[in-house]
Formats: C-alpha cells, structure tokens, sequence
C-alpha cells in the first residue's frame, strides 16, 4: 500500500514536472500565429486567446511556476529554521520576544492580501514574487519549527546534553533538529502545496508576471474567455498545476509512512 502510494505520487508529479523542467527545451522557435481560440491546422492543442500556439506555451509555462515555488518555499525555511530553533532553546525572554512577535503581526495579514498590497507599490518580477511569497511563509513556518523544537527540547536527553557540556550548535542541530525532521517532512508538503497556489494565483492576478507571459496560471487566467469555444487552453495548464501540487503531497505521504517501519520496530524491541 506504501509503495503503491509512493508510485502514484511519482506518476502524478512526473508529467507536470518533466514539462517544467524539460518543456523548454523541446518547444522550438514559435510559429505564425493563427486566429485565436481554433482548432486544428498543426496545432494540436488549439490556439490561445492571441494565436498562439498552446502546446508550445504549455512548454514554456511551467518552469517560471515550479522554479518560483521551490525558491519561496526554501527561502522560507531557510529564515524559519533559525528563528525558530533560537527561539525554543533561548533562555532569554527578551530575545524569543523580539523574534516571535514581528513574525505574529505578519501573521495576522492574509497573505495574498499582503503579496497584492506590497505589488501596489513596487512592481515584482520572479525574483520579487518568490521573496514576497516566501515572506508571507515565514511567520506560520517559524511558529511550527519553535513548536516542534520546544518539544524537543523539553525532553530529559537535551538536559543531559547540557549537563555534559555539549555546544548549543550539537543540541540544537544534532538532537533537536533531527528530532523535529518528521514535523518539517509533513510541513513541507502541506507548505509547497500552499506556496503553488500563491504562487499561481499571484500570477493569475498578474503580479510578478507579463500580462501575455508563458506561464500555466496566466494561461489560465487571459485563455478562460474561450473556455467553451477552445478549451484546451484553460483545462491542461490547470490540470498541471493541480497534478503538481497533489503529485508533492502523495510524495511527502508516502515518505513520512515509510519511515514509519522502522520506528514501529524499535518500539516493538525496545517493549521486549
């Protein structure tokens, strides 16, 4: 069941991803554009609503969304994992506060409320989506790494390790990160999930993109007024961003119970 499961995780995600990343490669130059929203004439997916041709923008479309995705969601952690361990294994109060605190005012704004209001101001590229969206992730990130590492630390091996006179850096990384990595795996599935649908809608709404760019989410967003008249040109880059983001999650699922064996087998030799 395990490994039916991490098969069909790979089988979902394999399409979206490999046009992604090998998309581009194989698109070719564009050719004349036809009348918009047609059918046929060497176009096998139809025509979008300027001419041309889907297939080869649904080449083009997906690396700028899967790219921007794995860039936020690693960036986010890669703030959220400091703060948060240093603000479940600080003694100071002052300094938990400093860190925490910040983080729960960016909490309390919707995200794309945010990602829509900072865009008002300034005009983002890729670069500028991924950050935005990685900053909107941070806060939540930050308080389930402090939740994981509190636990972890609470235990009697982490006094012991103190006692023994072990480096912050050995207790922190060494035991309590390794300790939490379950929590991480599960968060980082539900979290990647979560960044694609900012992400695409982001760029659904425009922001961080061309109006007329290759991207599956624009696609979506300018093809959808000939949805009934050609609807290749809404229904496949949408049903990509929906087996990427489904493949990511069957993919952590499938992780987390197979590392569950062996956990199962400690427990049971450690009962006799």
């Amino acid at each position: 069941m395990k490994a039916r499961r991490y098969f069909l995780g790979i089988a979902v995600i394999a399409v979206p991803l490999v046009l992604a990343l090998l998309g581009p490669l194989f698109a070719g130059e564009p050719g004349p554009r036809a009348p918009s929203f047609t059918l046929g004439d060497g176009h096998w997916l139809g025509t979008d609503f300027v001419g041309r041709d889907v297939g080869q923008q649904v080449l083009h479309g997906g690396r700028p969304v899967v790219l921007t995705a794995l860039a936020a969601t690693a960036l986010a952690y890669l703030v959220a994992l400091p703060v948060g361990l240093v603000s479940a294994l600080t003694h100071r109060r002052w300094l938990e506060e400093t860190l925490m605190r910040p983080l729960d005012v960016l909490l309390a704004v919707p995200s794309l409320l945010l990602i829509l209001l900072v865009a008002s101001v300034f005009t983002p590229g890729a670069t500028g989506l991924a950050l935005l969206v990685a900053l909107v992730n941070v806060p939540d990130a930050a308080r389930i790494v402090r939740a994981a590492a509190a636990e972890a630390a609470a235990r009697p091996a982490v006094e012991a390790l103190r006692m023994q006179g072990e480096t912050w850096w050995r207790t922190a990384v060494g035991y309590v990160g390794r300790s939490m990595l379950r929590t991480l795996a599960a968060d980082a599935g539900i979290r990647l999930t979560g960044v694609l649908y900012l992400v695409a809608t982001a760029a659904f709404l425009g922001v961080g993109v061309a109006p007329d760019a290759a991207d599956w989410a624009v696609m979506v967003d300018r093809n959808r007024t000939g949805l009934f008249v050609q609807p290749w040109a809404v229904v496949v880059p949408a049903l990509l961003i929906v087996a990427l983001t489904m493949g990511s999650n069957l993919l952590f699922d499938a992780a987390l119970e197979k590392r569950d064996l062996p956990l199962k087998k400690r427990e049971k030799e450690r009962s006799l």
